[in-house]
């Protein structure tokens, strides 16, 4: 058996959706399912980036808003955003999205660190690159783009 560290590609598969037209992608794995927009419950005092509560079926998801997650500039009023519901730290948690893309296999794709010059918040949540032939795919860190306590705080952001 060699020391020698090998690179291994790993065949993976992507639940993929776009905020403020970036292009991430949540492993399959985690993804238990994909919603068009939900009514939602405000929570007083939450983080400005939950959103608020959903029913699904009976289960009391927290809606997480990635664009604020991220810093990105607001949704534009009247968009309603998508819910990517993934499970995190043995609870369930609603990512809402712009828009919904596909399921893709990244199978044979190169993986490429997150670059030094990605905005702190996004690189954050950014586990690594993949480079695509028409676009850069984003893999996101479910678990960190769910930690909202985790969030270094720009000035105007608030936690009261």
């Amino acid at each position: 058996m060699s020391t020698a560290t090998a690179t291994v590609a790993v065949a993976e598969q992507y639940c993929t959706f776009w905020v403020a037209g970036q292009f991430f992608g949540v492993s399959v794995n985690e993804v238990q399912e994909v919603l068009r927009h939900q009514p939602m419950t405000p929570v007083p005092r939450a983080h400005d980036a939950v959103r608020g509560l959903i029913n699904l079926r009976g289960q009391i998801v927290t809606a997480v808003d990635l664009r604020v997650r991220l810093g990105l500039p607001p949704r534009a009023e009247g968009d309603l955003p998508m819910n990517v519901i993934v499970r995190s730290r043995g609870e369930v948690v609603s990512l809402l999205v712009d828009d919904i893309g596909d399921v893709i296999n990244t199978a044979g794709l190169s993986v490429e660190s997150v670059p030094s010059t990605m905005p702190a918040k996004l690189a954050d949540v950014v586990q690594c690159v993949r480079p695509m032939s028409d676009a850069v795919l984003l893999v996101l860190d479910a678990d960190r783009a769910v930690d909202i306590f985790a969030v270094v705080e720009s000035p105007g952001g608030g936690t009261s």
